[in-house]
């Protein structure tokens, strides 16, 4: 239950933030967020692609491909509800499914997705995205993390149960001799 509050509190958010943007005329942007000294810029922009536009001819895809991994993904979250562990597995794909459902809505309703901010610094001053996209990238290096380190910790195990067997053959040929 918690990570679907949380999946509903990023989906939220983020709409809520779209809204707002939305709701501001035009030539209000861009223009730096107040607060931040000029390091986060405010946006209005509308992106019927992918990232960076990529693919916006091909609205039917655009749509459906996100629409399919979110799927993918509330389902794996599912059945893993009654495992036991794997928080951290969990979490990611609730942030992932929370930012990917906020641009589904996008999408479907208003036939693009509302980036509004960039980070003023570095490559990414030419990124404009939104905070579903940012919960989508934790999610996303969260995820990855947790195999990495699952990966480690079977190869750790195997090598663990190989000393231990060469530990048992060691033993036996000692009481042979």
């Amino acid at each position: 239950m918690m990570y679907a509050g949380l999946t509903a509190l990023v989906t939220g958010a983020d709409l809520l933030l779209k809204q707002r943007v939305e709701a501001q005329k035009e030539g209000d942007f861009p223009r730096p967020l107040a607060g931040t000294k000029d390091r986060i810029w405010v946006y209005r922009n509308h992106n019927a692609g992918f990232p960076f536009g990529f693919m916006e001819e091909n609205e039917e895809l655009v749509k459906t491909m996100p629409l399919v991994l979110t799927s993918v993904l509330a389902g794996e979250l599912l059945a893993m509800r009654n495992e036991k562990g794997k928080k951290i597995r969990k979490l990611a794909m609730a942030m992932m499914i929370g930012g990917s459902l906020s641009n589904l809505y996008d999408r479907y309703i208003r036939g693009y997705v509302v980036d509004y901010f960039s980070l003023r610094f570095g490559p990414l001053k030419e990124v404009v995205f939104n905070l579903g996209d940012i919960f989508i990238l934790l999610g996303a290096v969260l995820q990855s993390v947790c195999v990495m380190t699952e990966g480690i910790k079977k190869e750790i195990k195997e090598k663990e149960e190989k000393c231990v067997q060469r530990k048992v053959a060691i033993d036996k040929f000692e009481e042979i001799l």
